[in-house]
């Protein structure tokens, strides 16, 4: 049990490490943008063009679960769409990409997957963003990063407080993260990779399903377990994009923690399940495999 406690530990200050200077550039940028600009220049940088979900999908591939948290802080800042948000979400790869290259997978089979996540990514973001804008549900909420400041009490309004904001913003979302890294690595300790691959064999469906639900923890371990049991003949296609597809790494933790309207924060993750699933039993009605 100690050394389930030690590992957790410090794979959770690991990763939380690892987190920090993409919190904290993005929060430098945010609070750049609020001292620079008009509440409407922020409005239109919110309402980015039809093609920012490609952006998002691009950036989100990158194998790093910071970009994820940074998305989420600039959707809760007011700075991009929802659309965009999802289309990083769902890119998102987490240590996919290095567990397969470590793991001597063909890079043409990589290059699939990871382009079936950018395009995925992209269709999805662009489709969600061009409803709302057609049903004008995206400016109900108006979010604003001021609305992050007073949540944290950072001494933003402070001249000159630029920096000292961003930092606060950053070691509070920090602390959050390594909370919840350490309570969810000693569950996935306690458990262990062997109990959840036997549900998984044998029932495709259920798989996916569950798939889905091992890719909500916001926890780099999530990408980490699902890709090891692909490898291992355990998971087939359409079960590992189901559960890399809603894994958005830590990009939940920050999204809950900095956007203070909680219905919206629970429909965007049950539309991010919902898009997992939907999307790895496509794959596998399909037949499609590399």
């Amino acid at each position: 049990m100690i050394e389930v406690i030690t590992e957790a530990l410090v794979d959770s200050v690991i990763d939380t490490v690892k987190l920090f200077p993409f919190l904290l550039l993005t929060y430098l940028i945010m609070e750049y943008i609020e001292r620079k600009t008009e509440e409407g220049s922020v409005r239109m940088l919110g309402k980015a063009g039809g093609w920012a979900p490609l952006f998002g999908a691009g950036v989100g591939v990158v194998p790093q679960c910071g970009f994820s948290a940074a998305a989420a802080s600039l959707y809760s800042g007011g700075l991009i769409s929802i659309g965009t948000l999802m289309a990083v979400f769902l890119s998102t790869s987490d240590e996919m990409l290095p567990i397969f290259l470590s793991s001597q997978v063909p890079v043409a089979s990589v290059a699939r997957v990871l382009l079936m996540k950018l395009v995925i990514g992209t269709v999805t973001g662009m489709g969600i963003d061009a409803f709302l804008r057609m049903t004008r549900y995206k400016y109900k909420t108006q979010k604003r990063i001021h609305e992050l400041c007073e949540q944290e009490h950072c001494g933003c309004e402070e001249e000159g407080g630029l920096f000292r904001s961003a930092l606060i913003h950053s070691l509070h979302i920090s602390l959050f993260i390594f909370l919840c890294s350490f309570l969810i690595a000693l569950l996935v300790g306690g458990l262990g990779e062997e109990a959840v691959a036997g549900v998984m064999t044998g029932h495709p469906v259920a798989g996916i399903l569950l798939a889905g639900l091992i890719g909500l923890i916001p926890n780099c371990a999530a990408s980490v377990m699902i890709t090891q049991l692909y490898l291992s003949g355990i998971l087939e296609l359409g079960q590992l994009m189901a559960g890399l597809l809603v894994g958005a790494g830590v990009g939940l933790l920050v999204l809950f923690r900095t956007n203070r309207h909680m219905s919206e924060n629970l429909k965007i993750l049950g539309m991010l399940y919902g898009l997992g699933v939907f999307w790895g039993l496509m794959i596998h009605l399909l037949g499609i495999s590399f």
